[in-house]
């Protein structure tokens, strides 16, 4: 597998990243080494371990960088989760995240089945 432009997966979490960058643009600056820092590099973990996962050579790497993309995305629905406990993100403006996520998790709990099937 080397196009993964291609996996839904992989476009939908790019549209997750994409969001929560736009989100930490509205979060306040004391968080920028702190929160802010910590949703960037756990959103950008989920299509960059899909990507890397599917350029290996087999899927039994591909299951593993799977894995580690399904741990960022727990990861980053735990910060943005804080983030509403602690006030600084309204409700309505973490579901459509969290929604996201629970897509994109549901993808990869069906990637990961279909490549275990087919080894």
């Amino acid at each position: 597998m080397n196009r993964y432009q291609d996996l839904k997966i992989w476009q939908k979490s790019m549209i997750l990243t994409e969001e929560v960058y736009k989100l930490s643009k509205e979060l306040p600056k004391d968080e920028k080494f702190g929160l802010i820092s910590q949703i960037k590099r756990c959103s950008v973990s989920i299509p960059s371990n899909i990507a890397e996962g599917a350029g290996r050579n087999s899927k039994k790497e591909f299951l593993h960088f799977l894995s580690i993309a399904h741990g960022s995305l727990m990861e980053l629905e735990t910060q943005l989760q804080l983030l509403h406990r602690l006030d600084l993100v309204k409700e309505d403006i973490i579901n459509p995240l969290l929604e996201i996520c629970n897509e994109v998790r549901k993808m990869n709990y069906s990637l990961q089945k279909s490549l275990k099937i087919n080894m």
